[in-house]
């Protein structure tokens, strides 16, 4: 029976909340972006829109016990909660707080701090903001105490060496980030636990000395040419017609190639890998966004096998792979069956993991 443990990001999102109301509009949830995408070129795959669970708004129980027995079905063995914390407001927090209320789905799951300020832009860059990540060791300590009361506590969380799993996404953001790992533990002493499990993303950094594990985040955008380059160049223009596409603006990257830059990267520390599924963010941000094109159920499987290598010689408690995303659809990334691919990426993940680690 295989050890590892796969754990799919998971974004809680798909549900209408106040701050969204008052910054986009009455209603707004992530399927607004989602059904209004259009294709910029032939064969360019928009709108992607799920089949299996619609629509779906999880505050509704049954929808995320529904998405807990597919992720099982398939291999999943937890979910990565996206956890959103501003100086002691939560964001799209009604799902979560179900979850733990309800104890609904029976499934386990972790936290990572997506620690970002949010801005009209849509790619964590600190333009039109609409809430401000600030950080103080006052809210470091609020913020442990809420985790341990109402999260850490939870018989379904994700422990490693009997340690709570706990994500932050962009470490250097922080004024000290080590101090504020110290007032974590200093918390979890008070209320007689473990201490957190501290993983660091190296989606912005390289730099994460004192983490008990790092997670080489994907995809890394930052390596593809001209990546966050909004304007138009000639460099495009050449890339983009060799795909038969007339444009000077669009961003357009072949998945197979994308996966071989990724995969070619060398680290001097050791990591936990992160496999993503797709990109195509024209949802969010239209004719500045992103596209991988040609994502296929091959080469997706092909990355899951070496993330697998990577980790099966770890210590049992650390082998571990994450998949980006399970719900990520206006990004263009997700596991969740879609219209185009239905359940192949779900399968290439149970087709290498084939055993239930629990």
């Amino acid at each position: 029976m295989s050890s590892i443990r796969t754990i799919a990001i998971y974004l809680p999102q798909f549900h209408p909340f106040a701050q969204n109301d008052e910054w986009w509009g009455k209603g707004f949830t992530e399927w607004t972006n989602v059904t209004k995408a259009k294709p910029f070129f032939k064969n360019h795959y928009q709108p992607q829109l799920p089949t299996d669970l619609g629509l779906y708004d999880l505050r509704v129980d049954q929808t995320r016990i529904d998405q807990a027995a597919m992720a099982k079905a398939y291999g999943i063995y937890g979910f990565c909660y996206y956890h959103y914390w501003f100086s002691g407001t939560r964001l799209m927090k009604e799902p979560i707080d179900a979850m733990l209320k309800n104890k609904q789905p029976d499934f386990p799951f972790m936290f990572c701090w997506a620690n970002e300020t949010w801005s009209r832009r849509w790619l964590g860059e600190e333009k039109e903001i609409l809430i401000k990540q600030e950080y103080g060791e006052g809210d470091d300590y609020a913020h442990a105490t809420w985790l341990y009361e109402n999260a850490f506590n939870d018989s379904r969380y994700i422990t490693i060496y009997n340690r709570p799993a706990f994500t932050i996404y962009r470490p250097h953001d922080l004024p000290n980030y080590k101090k504020t790992m110290a007032i974590f533990k200093e918390v979890a002493l008070e209320k007689g636990m473990p201490a957190p499990f501290f993983i660091g993303s190296n989606s912005h950094t390289d730099d994460l000395e004192g983490f008990d594990q790092i997670l080489n985040f994907e995809p890394q955008l930052g390596l593809l040419p001209d990546a966050f380059n909004d304007g138009s160049s000639f460099r495009k223009l050449i890339r983009n017609l060799y795909r038969n596409v007339w444009s000077a603006k669009l961003k357009i990257y072949d998945y197979e190639k994308v996966k071989t830059v990724m995969a070619a990267r060398r680290f001097l520390y050791t990591y936990l890998p992160c496999v993503f599924v797709g990109w195509d963010n024209t949802a969010r941000r239209g004719w500045k966004g992103i596209i991988i094109t040609d994502q296929n159920k091959e080469v997706f499987k092909k990355s899951l096998q070496l993330a697998k290598q990577l980790v099966e010689n770890n210590d049992l408690e650390e082998q571990i792979v994450f998949i980006n995303a399970w719900n990520e659809w206006a990004e263009g990334n997700h596991l969740e069956s879609c219209v185009r691919f239905g359940h192949q990426f779900l399968e290439a993940v149970k087709e290498v993991f084939p055993n239930d680690p629990t």
